[in-house]
């Protein structure tokens, strides 16, 4: 019999969405290239010109440009190559590796940016989930992880440019997009044609894009129909539980505003990915970090960043869920993920 299992990874990836699907099947049909000028062409031109307005629509950027990208990743890249910026060790390794840790964090994960246009910083992180305050002409802010969790409004958030990504909010891997105040420019890193208004190159991935606006459209009526309250309640039900388990137990950035689905728990001697292998053994999909990272066997560097010693950088997990999780399923968690923190607390005493 197969077991059943539970995802609680939601901040990896959350699972696609059937409106996503519906509008990626649907775009399988359109036969014409978006640059095309003949009838099919224009039909596909068409959809992709009303995804774009409606990713905008979803993420308070009318007036703003969307320009489609594989990802968050290239959407970093073309936002931050050649450019100086100020950064933190608590980004993604999409931006950090482009800015390195210049600017200092708390150690509840926050971070003061003295020199916002000279500077990125993420909305909230994919770890702890703590949510920053983006000051006033902020050149780059990466907000893949606040993007359909909590209220976003990129026109009401004085950024000059942002990061997204469709698999965060249901949507298709492999499509997000760069959005820059009307009237910013960027240089193409991608070049051929003239495709995204000159900023990248090559056929558009219509199907992506398709699912991308259909997952935007679903997250903002998650958001004003109270799902993630409800998000928040189980989240909180989960780290009531937990605590009660031991002293040692620590919910990172607990004390600061958070993504209402992210818990990062550690238990100073227990190993994040052991935790993992545990968990997973016992049929539910937690992680040790950020996706693009947690395969590797070392310590976190955003809980490095937030002055955690190595060894408890490296006992965390992060527990991520969403709208679809119930509150059984994170009741059940609990009691596996504690009858493991027993056995761990047997093996030191």
């Amino acid at each position: 019999m197969t077991r059943n299992r539970v995802y609680l990874d939601w901040n990896a990836t959350a699972p696609l969405r059937p409106e996503a699907r519906a509008a990626m099947l649907a775009a399988m049909d359109l036969v014409g290239n978006p640059s095309s000028v003949h009838a099919e062409g224009r039909a596909a031109r068409g959809l992709l010109e009303r995804s774009r307005a409606q990713v905008a629509s979803a993420f308070g950027a009318d007036g703003a440009d969307v320009v489609f990208t594989s990802g968050a990743t290239e959407a970093a890249a073309l936002a931050l190559a050649g450019r100086e910026l100020a950064g933190a060790g608590i980004e993604h390794d999409a931006v950090g590796s482009w800015t390195g840790p210049s600017l200092p964090a708390s150690p509840e994960g926050l971070v003061a940016v003295p020199d916002p246009a000279g500077a990125t910083l993420q909305l909230a992180n994919s770890e702890t989930g703590v949510v920053q305050t983006l000051p006033e002409g902020l050149a780059v802010s990466d907000m893949t992880q606040g993007f359909g969790k909590i209220p976003v409004s990129f026109n009401w958030s004085g950024c000059e440019m942002a990061l997204i990504s469709a698999h965060k909010i249901g949507g298709p891997k492999g499509i997000g997009a760069l959005v820059l105040k009307r009237g910013l420019d960027v240089k193409a890193r991608i070049r051929g044609g003239g495709q995204e208004m000159g900023r990248r190159a090559g056929t558009e991935n219509l199907v992506g894009i398709a699912g991308f606006a259909a997952a935007a459209q679903a997250a903002a009526r998650d958001l004003a129909d109270g799902a993630w309250e409800r998000v928040e309640e189980f989240r909180n039900i989960l780290e009531k539980a937990l605590a009660s388990a031991g002293k040692d137990i620590i919910f990172v950035g607990k004390s600061a505003r958070r993504l209402p689905n992210t818990s990062c728990i550690a238990v100073p001697g227990w190993r994040g990915e052991t935790q993992v292998m545990q968990m997973d053994l016992a049929g539910y999909a937690v992680s040790a970090g950020s996706a693009c990272s947690s395969g590797k066997v070392k310590s976190s560097r955003v809980l490095r960043a937030m002055g955690f010693d190595e060894v408890a950088a490296g006992c965390a997990i992060r527990v991520s869920i969403g709208p679809g999780t119930m509150e059984d399923d994170v009741l059940r968690f609990a009691d596996t993920w504690m009858a493991q923190y027993r056995k761990h607390r047997a093996r030191v005493a």
